[in-house]
């Protein structure tokens, strides 16, 4: 998910807020210029209205207006700075500002909070999404190459999300615990019933809690989640820190043909091979499986992909499961 349209958040001005909807009213129809005059009249009553200031930079920007849509994500920016919709990311895409490491929690929250409800469907009806289906194939593989059964005593579903991923390996697996930095994405996963535990957190944090406190995992799972990561290292060296010995970690990724990470105009990160190779390696980490793999489509193409599968460097015996 990568476009969830302007966020209304009021800028205490009621005639201000009523403009604002009604441009909405005619974006929604196409009426791009209309749109823009509207929310120029509801900034001029709201100076530091910032979902204003937003979505007259995404009309900007659709006209071809670079300067104008700079200015106005850069006021976006200034007005919120807990960057509700973005501005950063969409700076960052027009080459005006920097490409931070990761994208903000608050954004990444709220992009997901909005979508809760109809996640399921959008991914697996409209977007053709198989990462979890990739994931569990890939990992299949690697344990059956190393003559055991699929089963794992404890997994981790990092980014868990409505549970999609946990549904695909909740058979294969005796204990599950799933984190993501959604409430409402969270609460869907808590539905299922597929989760003997669930946590509400950022994935740096909730990893370094779990390794203070020597949790360790048979399986680590992550589905389409370092695509809103654009420096995989930290993650990977706490990963590295809760893995078990004999275990692995699989992962799914965006790529692209460079070497390095990239911010796509998705507004998602796509990571390079010899990018991921060095992330791995540098956390101590063996890749077991390296493959292709388009995990969704867009716009009637399939999204280039990865997916990755990896053991401790050190490990020195066959992968093992709780029930080979």
């Amino acid at each position: 998910m990568n476009d969830t349209g302007p966020l209304f958040i009021s800028s205490g001005d009621l005639i201000a807020d009523r403009r604002y909807r009604w441009a909405l009213d005619h974006l929604a129809r196409g009426d791009l210029s209309g749109a823009a005059d509207i929310l120029t009249q509801a900034l001029e009553l709201a100076p530091q209205f910032a979902a204003a200031w937003f979505a007259l930079g995404e009309i900007h920007d659709r006209l071809g207006d670079r300067g104008a849509a700079v200015t106005a994500f850069e006021r976006a920016r200034d007005a919120g700075p807990e960057d509700y919709h973005g501005a950063r990311l969409q700076l960052a895409r027009l080459g005006a500002g920097e490409i931070t490491r990761t994208m903000t929690e608050t954004y990444v929250r709220r992009l997901f909070d909005q979508y809760a409800a109809g996640y399921d469907a959008a991914m697996t009806e409209r977007l053709a999404y198989r990462a979890p289906d990739i994931l569990h194939d890939a990992v299949e593989s690697v344990m059956r190459a190393a003559g055991r059964k699929p089963r794992f005593g404890s997994m981790l579903d990092l980014g868990c999300g409505t549970g999609l991923a946990g549904a695909a390996f909740r058979p294969f697996v005796d204990w599950l615990v799933g984190v993501d930095l959604s409430p409402a994405m969270a609460a869907q996963a808590a539905t299922k019933g597929l989760y003997d535990r669930l946590a509400t957190a950022d994935l740096e944090s909730f990893l370094a809690a779990e390794a203070a406190s020597a949790a360790r995992y048979h399986l680590i799972v992550a589905a389409d989640v370092f695509v809103y990561v654009k420096d995989l290292g930290p993650i990977a060296a706490a990963l590295a820190r809760v893995i078990a010995p004999d275990g692995i970690a699989a992962f799914t990724v965006e790529t692209h043909s460079g070497a390095g990470a990239k911010l796509l105009p998705t507004l998602r990160y796509a990571h390079g091979e010899p990018y991921l190779r060095g992330v791995m390696d540098a956390a101590g980490l063996s890749i077991a499986h390296f493959a292709a793999a388009a995990v969704r489509t867009e716009k009637g193409a399939p999204v280039e992909g990865l997916v990755v599968v990896a053991q401790p460097s050190t490990a020195m015996r066959p992968i093992a499961t709780s029930g080979g």
